[in-house]
């Protein structure tokens, strides 16, 4: 039982004494460009599937739409 206590003494010491945590703003402005990547990532993802679903002319609904048909 005290390798327990002891775990959580040094885990408790480690994250207060020895962690650098971001302030406030470093971490509002990290959270954006997080946030930005994603959307960007995402509407990457949704025009190469729109495209490449694209066949003869007909709009095909893209590879979820494929999975979703298969259910």
């Amino acid at each position: 039982m005290s390798k327990f206590k002891n775990y959580f003494s040094e885990t408790i010491t480690e994250m207060t004494q020895n962690v650098s945590w971001p302030t406030w703003k470093e971490l509002q402005s990290n959270a954006l460009i997080v946030v930005v990547a994603s959307v960007i990532f995402a509407l990457l993802v949704f025009v190469m599937d729109t495209v490449f679903g694209i066949t003869n002319g007909e709009t095909w609904k893209g590879a979820l739409g494929f999975i979703y048909s298969m259910f």
